[in-house]
């Protein structure tokens, strides 16, 4: 078997806002497997900033793992647990090349195009015309859930576009999640908890920042609406350490992006505790590719979670890879009358 890798810088349509700062363009890394003819392909969703191996070794670390593709998938998978983004792409390049087709990972009703899954509409931050363009933009292509990433304007801007949606839509009509990016005050994010609860917010996610475990935990307890942790997930390796963070934090729900927290493999472990612990839980994208989106969009398929995914972030960058993948009213479809356009296999 040979192994190669491959970077790919994705551009974005037009900026894009966290509390973190604006997106321009996205880094990311693919991983070709080659054995007897057949092609595998699994992409390594790096997000500067944000993933634990954002780390100066990481393209060494690449190599290395080309280098010891022989070991297998499950050796590789231990060996890379600080390098969680690779973890995933040598899952997906492993179960690429098993497959009948490289990109038809997991086959079900989703990859023969007759269901669908249901996914929330995601507003960036920016100047409040533009958020509230966006709003209608996402209103009027049928999304019933909507996430808006908050944090970053003056806050009674937010929540005049939080008002500006429940002035027109119910929460019966339209599911509204907001993401702070734990950009709040870890003193003042109750008073703002208090103040957001007036719009029937499904959740929020990572209110304040990772590791004040002790007020995080705090806050599950008395906010007036559910917290849903994010980026506390990062960077937490072993299944004792993922349990005691959640028995001591008792968030009502966690978000699971697999380039983030190991893969398939990685996100079966969270899943896994969260029903334990009657937590509940929905995926996202990490903004990979149509690649790494195809394969998440696949796999969350088959865990059969009926709430709104992560998933609608395939159409933000000029120069993905034209694939099967279709939002229509809301919901993502594996549309069996497009083809894949992809020049790395």
């Amino acid at each position: 078997m040979k192994a190669t890798y491959h970077k790919h810088l994705l551009h974005f349509k037009r900026p894009s806002g966290t509390s973190r700062g604006v997106l321009t363009d996205k880094e990311t890394w693919f991983i070709v497997l080659e054995q007897e003819g057949k092609k595998g392909i699994g992409e390594c969703g790096l997000l500067r900033g944000l993933s634990c191996d954002d780390r100066p070794d990481y393209e060494e670390k690449l190599a290395w793992t080309c280098t010891n593709i022989h070991l297998g998938k499950e050796v590789l998978w231990e060996a890379l647990i600080e390098f969680p983004s690779i973890q995933f792409g040598v899952e997906m390049a492993f179960q690429s090349l098993a497959s009948a087709t490289p990109y038809l990972l997991f086959p079900s009703d989703f990859t023969q195009g007759q269901k669908s899954i249901p996914i929330n509409g995601l507003i960036w931050m920016g100047e409040e015309t533009f958020m509230k363009e966006q709003i209608e933009e996402k209103l009027a292509a049928g999304f019933r859930c909507v996430k808006l990433k908050i944090g970053a304007i003056d806050f009674e801007k937010e929540l005049q576009l939080l008002r500006f949606i429940r002035a027109n839509f119910s929460s019966d009509q339209v599911e509204i999640r907001v993401d702070a990016n734990g950009a709040f005050d870890e003193n003042k994010a109750l008073d703002k908890l208090i103040q957001l609860s007036e719009f029937k917010l499904h959740s929020i996610e990572q209110p304040i920042d990772k590791n004040n475990t002790d007020r995080m935990s705090e806050l599950c307890k008395v906010a007036p609406f559910p917290i849903a942790l994010d980026e506390e997930l990062i960077g937490v390796f072993s299944l004792a350490d993922k349990e005691a963070l959640l028995r001591k934090i008792k968030p009502q729900y966690i978000i699971l992006k697999p380039s983030f927290v190991g893969g398939f493999r990685g996100t079966q472990e969270w899943i896994a505790l969260a029903e334990k612990y009657q937590i509940g839980w929905w995926i996202t994208s990490a903004l990979e590719s149509n690649i790494g989106l195809n394969a998440i969009a696949q796999w969350t398929f088959l865990q059969h979670n009926l709430m709104p995914q992560g998933l609608g972030t395939g159409a933000l960058y000029t120069n993905n890879f034209d694939c099967p993948l279709e939002v229509v009213q809301g919901q993502l479809w594996h549309n069996t009358d497009l083809d894949w356009d992809c020049n790395l296999i």
